[in-house]
């Protein structure tokens, strides 16, 4: 019976299939092989699901307030301006005027919170009260319609509000409706 074995290979056999199936350099100028991009894609895909993922999302809230140059104003150039300027911070709100600070108590020009907390909220109707004091002190404050609100930025923007609602009005009517939002240097 014949044998169906292949015949060995001989040595000049092996030794050119060796040869032929070794890996060439290529030559200058030709291409060393496709380039292999899906690494690269998976790398960004990644980065991209992360700073989806990542992504804060903003709610913006709005306060309608009278516009700076609405209702009657008294001149920059008038020297008996009142420039009212509310200071907010974690011990309660200070007001000063074109003439200085207010003391505590509203009663006086002097250092000090104006409108100290009382435990951990703010004195809201006190501050309502002290605004009034102030716009009914003198004759040219009953015309002013301007307040400007600086916070610290410990302050919670609840109290901000809460605040700038009590200086534009009170029970017995309008105080301070044109708020300006200022920066605490």
């Amino acid at each position: 019976m014949p044998s169906t074995l292949p015949a060995p290979l001989s040595a000049s056999q092996r030794s050119r299939i060796r040869r032929l199936a070794r890996p060439v350099d290529p030559a200058p100028g030709d291409e060393a092989g496709e380039l292999n991009i899906v690494p690269y894609l998976d790398i960004i895909t990644n980065i991209m699901m992360f700073v989806l993922a990542s992504v804060a999302v903003t709610f913006v809230g709005t306060i309608n307030i009278q516009a700076a140059f609405a209702g009657p104003r008294v001149s920059e150039h008038d020297v008996h301006a009142l420039h009212l300027t509310a200071i907010v911070s974690a011990e309660g709100v200070a007001l000063t005027t074109a003439d200085g600070h207010i003391a505590p108590g509203c009663g006086a020009i002097g250092a000090g919170v104006t409108v100290p907390k009382r435990g951990e909220d703010n004195d809201l109707v006190g501050l309502s009260a002290c605004a009034r004091r102030i716009k009914g002190a003198r004759a040219e404050s009953a015309l002013e319609t301007q307040v400007t609100l600086t916070a610290s930025p410990d302050v919670p923007y609840q109290t901000v509000i809460a605040i700038m609602d009590a200086l534009r009005s009170d029970e017995a009517g309008e105080l301070f409706p044109a708020v300006h939002l200022g920066v605490a240097r």
